[in-house]
């Protein structure tokens, strides 16, 4: 869905481009969506929200056309008026019967289409219409476009490209346990003999206690990835390109082909099509062969003359068309496989010739080769955003050209490391180099001329791209009309760190000095000023809580600036106006940068700061200074409220005004001191600000009512600005000077006051971190509602909370203090595993800066060795002929980035480099570890060495053969050079939005949260809809917004639905996110919980087994989602009556609550349950009793004797202590009376079904989500409706219908 907007001609190309969804988006997709989500709502319940008008007059219904393809029967197609002609091209290329053709036209009664008209705006186009698809000559350029177009299609299920990280592909796993498609295949077995047939006893390695750690696992093998050959070889002949005498005959190019047979060919491609010749390797002779063959297409070619590749290439396109979409569209941008099998390298002439032309960014879509990243990046910031089509179109063209400029500079960086790019200053020494590929600039992470001498040198000048970036992250959300920013990329690869950059137009033509119209080159001693970037800054400069201040130039005198200095102004030769250098968007972090003459607040002081930092660039996060600020509204709102009350206390004890108005003011200053710098309340709880805030509009609403009467209380918002620290008098207004503590910097003498201000403010924003934010994270971890499971959404939850990573050693100590340390075991493993990976990837870099390229792999396997093997003298393994020749050639090399000695690194030990490890720790993070050795490690803090290698592999792009590796073994080292395929960029960019959709995403959940779910499952399916009109098909963005569609879903009854959206977004976190992401994990246990509840019981079992091996992996046992995920899967093993592994997994996850929660807690109370009831269904009543009290215990101490928990718990304590009697009767009566014994029936009930379903959804936390009452009786009635059919066996048969009715919308050929 997109819309289209009149450009001149070369950006209307570039968007049509945008548009055209990369080609990879086919039809199938658009279906996909199509199904009920981007329909217009047909009940017209719109609301009087005009987002919402707006989203329904975009969704124009679609309509069917007949397409007429040669050698096929006409077929119709839904398409949607504001499809491009374009996109009818994708969906033929990838449909099933058509997919061998590229190269045609559309026809409407003899009537070519445009390409890139809309189809609306097709005369005579309508319903029911008829378009023939007519084949066009081939031209070079066509004819290349089919041999890569087949070439993609024999290779469509084939992983390699995955494995290799090319062209967006990524692995995914999930249809190996669903065995193909949720929808009908799952439900094929039948109800009665279902319980037999599953085989529940999970792999040894993923019981409760297993110690083994497999690797294999990782990746199951997957059956259609075994490659069905349809040719041996297909590859350019060495006769290209045709002589002239040839290509006045017609002839484009010359293919060379082995078919599965073993017969060679030789082919040509013709403007007409391909041919048979003469020619063989030695002999050229290019007339047609007898046959010829000829074929407009290379499909219809190879079927004729070999059997075998008509057989398997039908077979396998019916293969590549059963696969789900999510399985094979491309990613937005490139995920890496930290593991991979050995895969045969086989002969591959698109690879090749990709790999030599290095398609210097020449993209088939765009006339004029190259593309002028910079242009396409600042004309699609200029697109209208007036209203929702607009700006849908707006951020679909940004985001596009995002990704793609993100993957070229990526391509580009990894080409200027592995030295085949040409540096523009060739002279220099190698770390000064610059250097330019397909219109983006690189430069090496060095501080080159000492440009960062005053900083911390090297390590500034790695410090300063990441900073930079997001500094282009913070203008570019703010997004200021007229203010640019450049298309930034950080890429660190090889050790090294690039930094790729678009190219302003002009300024390689100019010095720098003369381009620079605003801010400083020189860090300050000389500064410039210029009205309208002060005018254009000074928008931004709210949002991102920017100071304006005066500074003064090296003839003294004043400048005025609305960012940092190094911020510098140019505009380009195109007029724009750039903004670059953004280093110190954010001001500095005074708890790391050390300022002679100046005290940090006494609480900082205590815990060590300010501490020594390896740079002087260390800035707070923008999440910290949005929580301050927002700290500090609560503070001036209190205030405020404080004041007013005792003014009107006052005023009713009628005393004058006068007297009391300086008391008050000195009382609430001296009461506010304590709390704005000591930890009053942590933010961070998601309630308690939402209840400050309300009380605080209120509050307000009634300063600024009685504003213009009463001057008391412009009083009392003068006392409260100033204790805050606000800029303004009149109104509250924090912002900060970035240039405070920078050295060079100069400010003038009237402004000391102010200064001194900021700096106070800055202080306080210092003292902020260490006393809330940090111990605001440690209390959301205490009560789970943080719950890191790996080294990533570790950072990410610091992150979120605007601490840096460099604050790891502050919050592990803090941790270590914490008085409830036992229960945050898992927190801290986390955090000791991230802290010793990141000290061993700095180590890594520079380690692998000394390393030539032939050793690559030696020096990785070297140094996996020296981290993980319990091997004591691991030796590096350089074969000798190696030795002895690099030993001669040792003068004449020197030119890797770096130099130096270059066998340096084969003399590293396992001992050095932990000590390497632990100096880091103490000198990066404060942190002191004591560590001889990785076994130590691993023995202390109960480390595991797969998880310390995941960590370290995917921080550094190492990629590793997938096979069990030994690392315990003291007698050989765990890696060998043979086990190291690969080493990855770790690529950082920016993230552009959908803003509009997440708007209605936000909206959505509120709505839910109230219980409205209707009206939120509405507005998220409309966010569903404008996500994938800005990103496409695949984005991590739109995975949340399907899995909370899938639940909805599932609280609303929908099942099947449910279950079609929750495998969406399996897919889509498998593809985005990595296969083995804690998210992917949690996507996993939420499928799985929907299969169960749809009777695919086998299949449920099967994705929580492979959610436990991941996290096992990930994380290790001891985690407290490990107990979520063993309840279920307890309890699914109690409902196909597997008692004695049901209890392993309960009883391992009532030891982990109680370790996690504390035995009083309620969660522990439900675990106690589970057990006992699967001990009831055991008949041993005696241990089933013993749970259940224990439950009944906490229940009553924590809920009171009339709560409904209670109150069930005691029934079931008494239904047990009569189950257990009348067996004890019975037994009795069998020793007494022997054989003749009257017995009455002992009643030994299986659960039912239902039974289980409901503990498994009170254990997800399913049911607590506010209900009305009417849904909650719709959907009681709904489930008494399931059950009954379910008992008279009619559900099987009935969902499965169901199904079949949702697959039929899906046309996936």
């Amino acid at each position: 869905m997109f819309f289209f907007i009149a450009l001149p001609s070369p950006e209307s190309l570039i968007f049509a481009q945008y548009r055209c969804n990369d080609g990879q988006l086919s039809k199938s997709l658009k279906k996909l969506h199509h199904t009920g989500e981007l329909e217009p709502r047909q009940d017209g319940d719109a609301g009087d929200d005009s987002n919402e008008q707006e989203v329904i007059v975009i969704q124009d219904t679609g309509f069917n056309v007949k397409i007429q393809a040669p050698g096929t029967e006409p077929f119709d197609l839904q398409v949607s008026p504001q499809e491009m002609v374009q996109e009818i091209h994708q969906v033929l290329m990838d449909r099933e019967d058509t997919c061998h053709r590229t190269c045609f036209s559309l026809q409407l009664d003899g009537n070519v289409l445009d390409n890139f008209a809309e189809l609306k705006s097709i005369e005579g186009l309508q319903e029911g219409s008829q378009l023939k698809v007519v084949e066009e000559p081939y031209t070079v350029r066509e004819a290349r476009i089919h041999v890569r177009h087949i070439r993609d299609l024999l290779k469509s299920l084939d992983p390699s490209d995955a494995y290799n990280g090319v062209d967006c592909n990524s692995l995914s796993f999930l249809s190996i346990f669903t065995e193909g498609d949720l929808g009908d295949s799952g439900r094929r077995k039948k109800k009665g003999s279902e319980l037999e047939q599953i085989d529940c006893t999970p792999p040894e390695h993923i019981l409760p206690g297993s110690k083994e750690r497999p690797l294999m696992p990782l990746q199951p093998p997957n059956n259609d990835w075994k490659p069905m050959q349809c040719l041996k070889v297909l590859t350019m002949s060495g006769w290209n390109p045709p002589p002239g005498n040839r290509k006045m005959h017609g002839d484009l190019m010359y293919l060379y082909m082995v078919t599965v047979e073993e017969r060679h060919i030789s082919v040509t491609a013709s403007s007409r099509g391909f041919y048979l010749n003469q020619s063989t390797t030695y002999t050229f002779n290019p007339k047609p062969a007898n046959p010829s063959f000829l074929s407009h297409s290379l499909v219809e070619l190879l079927s004729q003359i070999s059997p075998a590749f008509k057989k398997n290439f039908s077979a396998l396109q019916k293969k590549r068309v059963q696969r789900h979409p999510f399985e094979r569209i491309a990613t937005p941008f490139q995920v890496y496989s930290w593991t991979a099998p050995q895969v045969d390298h086989a002969m591959d002439c698109v690879r090749a010739e990709d790999a030599y032309t290095s398609r210097l960014g020449y993209e088939e879509h765009i006339p004029g080769q190259t593309r002028d990243w910079n242009e396409e990046l600042q004309t699609t910031r200029e697109l209208a955003r007036k209203n929702l089509p607009e700006r849908l179109l707006r951020e679909r063209a940004i985001f596009k050209v995002h990704s793609d400029f993100a993957a070229a500079a990526t391509r580009g960086a990894m080409a200027v490391i592995d030295g085949n790019v040409m540096a523009i200053n060739p002279g220099e020494e190698t770390r000064m180099q610059m250097f330019i590929w397909n219109n983006i600039f690189f430069s090496l992470g060095f501080d080159v001329r000492d440009h960062y001498r005053e900083l911390g040198g090297d390590a500034a000048a790695h410090a300063a791209p990441t900073n930079d970036l997001n500094g282009v992250r913070a203008y570019g959300a703010v997004d200021v009309e007229g203010l640019y920013t450049l298309g930034t990329v950080v890429v660190d690869y090889r050790g090294y760190r690039v930094t790729a950059q678009s190219i302003i137009p002009g300024i390689l033509e100019r010095e720098q000095e003369q381009s620079v119209i605003y801010g400083s080159i020189d860090f300050g001693k000389t500064v410039v000023s210029h009205s309208k970037y002060l005018e254009l800054l000074d928008k931004t400069s709210r949002p991102l809580k920017v100071q304006r201040h005066d500074v003064l130039n090296e003839k003294d005198e004043a400048v005025q600036l609305c960012s940092s200095v190094e911020c510098k102004g140019i505009i380009g030769n195109d007029g724009r106006h750039y903004i670059l250098d953004l280093l110190r968007t954010f001001p500095p972090d005074l708890n790391f940068l050390p300022v002679e003459g100046e005290e940090l607040p006494p609480e900082t002081q205590k815990q060590g700061f300010p501490r020594l930092h390896r740079h002087r660039l260390a800035c707070l996060r923008q999440e910290l200074i949005e929580a301050f600020v927002e700290h500090r509204y609560l503070l001036f709102m209190k205030m405020a409220a404080l004041q007013l009350m005792q003014h009107k206390a006052n005023k009713d004890s009628t005393k004058t005004n006068g007297v009391e108005s300086p008391s008050t003011t000195t009382a609430t200053e001296d009461s506010l001191e304590p709390v704005v710098n000591g930890v009053s309340e942590p933010e961070g709880t998601q309630n308690g600000q939402v209840e400050g805030l309300a009380q605080a509009k209120e509050l307000a609403e009634s300063l600024v009512a009685e504003d213009g009467s009463d001057p008391k209380s412009r009083e009392v918002v003068l006392n409260a600005c100033k204790a805050v620290g606000s800029i303004s008098n009149t109104s509250f207004d924090i912002r900060f000077n970035p240039d405070l503590f920078s050295p060079g910097v100069r400010f003038p003498e009237e402004s000391t006051d102010d200064i001194q201000k900021q700096k106070q403010l800055l202080k306080d924003a210092a003292a902020f971190v260490v006393s809330c934010q940090v111990p605001s994270l440690v209390k959301d971890c205490l009560d789970h509602s943080a719950l890191p499971m790996d080294g990533a959404t570790l950072a990410e939850a610091l992150h979120q909370r605007g601490i840096n990573i460099r604050y790891l050693g502050t919050v592990l100590e803090f941790v270590e203090k914490t008085p409830a340390k036992a229960k945050l075991e898992h927190f801290y493993r986390i955090g000791i595993c991230e802290l010793i990976t990141r000290c061993a990837k700095h180590f890594f870099k520079t380690y692998l800066q000394g390393v030539e390229l032939s050793a690559l792999s030696a020096a990785v396997s070297h140094f996996l060795n020296c981290f993980l093997s319990s091997f004591p003298d691991a030796v590096a393994h350089l074969p000798p002929d190696e030795l002895v020749s690099r030993r001669k050639n040792r003068k004449r090399r020197n030119r890797v980035p770096g130099g130096g000695d270059n066998t340096a690194w084969a003399s590293l030990t396992p001992s050095e480099l932990w000590k390497s490890i632990a100096a880091e720790a103490q000198s990066y993070y404060h942190f002191t570890l004591q560590c001889e050795g990785v076994d130590q490690v691993v023995e202390k803090h109960g480390l595991q060495k797969i998880t310390l290698l995941r960590e370290i592999s995917i921080k550094t792009g190492i990629q590793i053969l997938i096979k069990e590796y030994n690392f315990d073994s003291r007698h050989k080292p765990a890696f060998t050079e043979e086990d190291i395929l690969n080493i990855f960029p770790v690529v950082k960019h920016v993230n552009p939005k959908a803003s509009d959709a997440f708007h209605f995403f936000q909206s959505g959940q509120a709505k839910v949260q109230q219980g409205f779910l209707k009206e939120g499952c509405e507005l998220i399916n409309e966010a569903l809809n404008l996500f994938n009109n800005v990103y496409g098909a695949m984005h991590v963005e739109i995975c949340a917004c399907l899995r909370l569609l899938a639940r909805l879903n599932y609280i609303m009854g929908d099942h099947q639905e449910a279950l079609s959206n929750q495998q969406k977004a399996v897919l889509m976190s498998e593809r985005a996110l990595g296969i083995e992401h804690p998210n992917t994990i949690q996507e996993y246990m939420h499928l799985a919980l929907y299969c169960f509840a749809n009777g695919q019981l086998s299949t449920a079992l099967k994705l929580l087994y492979r959610a436990r091996y991941l996290m096992l992996m990930v994380c290790g046992e001891d985690h407290p989602e490990m107990a979520l995920l063993d309840s279920n899967i307890g309890l699914v093993l109690h409902g196909v009556m597997e008692y004695e592994l049901s209890l392993r997994f309960l009883e391992n996850a009532l030891t982990i609550n109680t370790k996690y929660h504390g035995s009083r807690s309620l969660k522990v109370a439900l675990s106690n349950h589970l057990v006992a009831r699967v001990y009831e269904s055991k008949a041993e009543f005696r241990s089933a009793l013993q749970h259940e009290k224990e439950g009944y215990t906490i229940y009553k101490n924590q809920v009171g004797e009339a709560h409904e928990k209670t109150k069930e718990s005691s029934e079931y304590l008494k239904y047990l202590t009569q189950q257990a009697v009348a067996l004890q009767r019975t037994m009795n009566e069998i020793y007494k009376n022997g054989s003749n014994a009257s017995i009455t029936p002992l009643k030994f009930t299986a659960p039912s079904m239902a039974s289980v379903l409901e503990q498994l959804n009170i254990i997800n936390g399913i049911i607590f989500i506010p209900l009305s009452q009417k849904d909650l009786e719709t959907l009681k009635a709904e489930v008494q409706r399931r059950q009954q059919l379910q008992e008279s066996g009619k559900f099987e048969e009935q969902t499965a219908d169901g199904l079949l009715e949702l697959d039929d919308k899906i046309p996936i050929d």
